[in-house]
């Protein structure tokens, strides 16, 4: 991969944390998992991140999630369940809890549903998968409210949003997984891909760090040629131009 001349990272969040590809200016691209995003941001303090995570949150939910959601989701075709709808902020923080048991989890995720169906036109409760990462969403919405200078630092991006785009604007043919195991050809697909745009093969086939699975990885990487895109001025913003929250933080899925 031919160096960048700044600093970058695409991020996904995994079982351990997030997983990072990142680069320093001029150098080759590494793979990292950090236990938080803070972590993150102190180990890359200068890089322009593309994370696969939703940014900004809506008040009240509209039909198809915050509007970046219905933008992307007809563009992905069989891809499109992979955009998952994102509900109120209340509904993101109705139960901040630790859950130790499964009895809990399943309790706070229908009191998030409950809260999501009355802040939303069509009433539209809280799927499991989104559920899932709802405190990831919250991680770096804290930080974002804490610190508005990394509002021009951390920009929301999408895997199969980000594929489509580096593919010339077709989406993906095949899934990354089906029922819920990684599909081999689908990521193949991706990673011939990733090579056009100058990855080394054996750098996109070495294992994931412990913590992250390998589908996590591909994601990441293709994050941070997002985030190239992000800090060079290519990359547009899904709407365009992007939105605010009531904290002012932008809303929109970068490619």
């Amino acid at each position: 991969m031919k160096p960048a001349g700044q600093a970058l990272a695409g991020v996904d969040g995994c079982k351990a944390g997030w997983i990072a590809v990142h680069r320093e200016a001029h150098a080759a691209p590494s793979v990292s998992v950090f236990p938080s995003f803070q972590a993150l941001l102190g180990a890359l303090p200068n890089a322009t991140i593309a994370v696969d995570m939703p940014i900004g949150l809506p008040e009240f939910s509209g039909k198809g999630g915050r509007g970046p959601e219905a933008l992307v989701r007809p563009l992905l075709k069989a891809r499109q369940s992979s955009v998952f709808a994102i509900p109120s902020r209340a509904a993101l923080y109705a139960d901040t809890s630790d859950f130790t048991t499964i009895e809990a989890w399943y309790a706070a995720h229908r009191r998030a549903s409950a809260v999501a169906l009355a802040t939303s036109d069509p009433p539209r409760g809280v799927s499991i998968q989104a559920f899932g990462i709802f405190s990831k969403i919250r991680e770096i919405d804290q930080l974002l409210i804490a610190r508005p200078e990394l509002r021009g630092q951390v920009f929301e991006s999408h895997p199969e949003v980000a594929f489509r785009r580096l593919n010339g604007g077709t989406a993906m043919e095949l899934p990354k997984k089906i029922k819920g195991s990684v599909n081999p050809a689908g990521m193949e697909e991706r990673k011939a891909l990733l090579c056009r745009h100058g990855y080394e093969r054996a750098f996109l086939d070495q294992a994931p760090p412990r913590g992250a699975a390998s589908d996590d990885f591909l994601d990441a990487a293709a994050m941070m040629l997002i985030a190239g895109r992000i800090a060079n001025g290519a990359a547009s913003p899904s709407p365009d131009p992007p939105p605010t929250d009531r904290f002012g933080i932008p809303i929109a899925i970068w490619a």
